[in-house]
């Protein structure tokens, strides 16, 4: 499927590109050739082949949300550059 000059530029205005007239015509070629290959892709048979999110056929890994004690706040500061009164201090950002 070839995209006419007249296209490209109206794909060029909706993505806010200011482009040549070099570019142009890149753009109609690569746009063509793209467009060319998913009509390729278009005639493969796939029915019965379910839809999938990665071919890599993992799956999310879910744990029980169990309360267990956090760590202490004395030792989540003990590291902290500038601890305030069981917080961290952190420069003020508001002028």
């Amino acid at each position: 499927m070839a995209l006419s000059r007249k296209e490209v530029e109206h794909v060029a205005r909706l993505a806010r590109l200011d482009t040549s007239e070099t570019e142009k015509e890149m753009f109609a070629n690569q746009l063509s050739s793209i467009l060319s290959y998913v009509e390729q892709l278009k005639t493969l048979d796939t029915t019965g082949i379910e839809p999938t999110a990665t071919v890599l056929g993992r799956v999310t890994a879910f744990r029980d949300d169990v309360v267990r004690p956090s760590l202490p706040v004395d030792r989540a500061i003990a590291n902290a550059p500038e601890p305030d009164e069981g917080f961290f201090g952190v420069p003020k950002i508001i002028t």
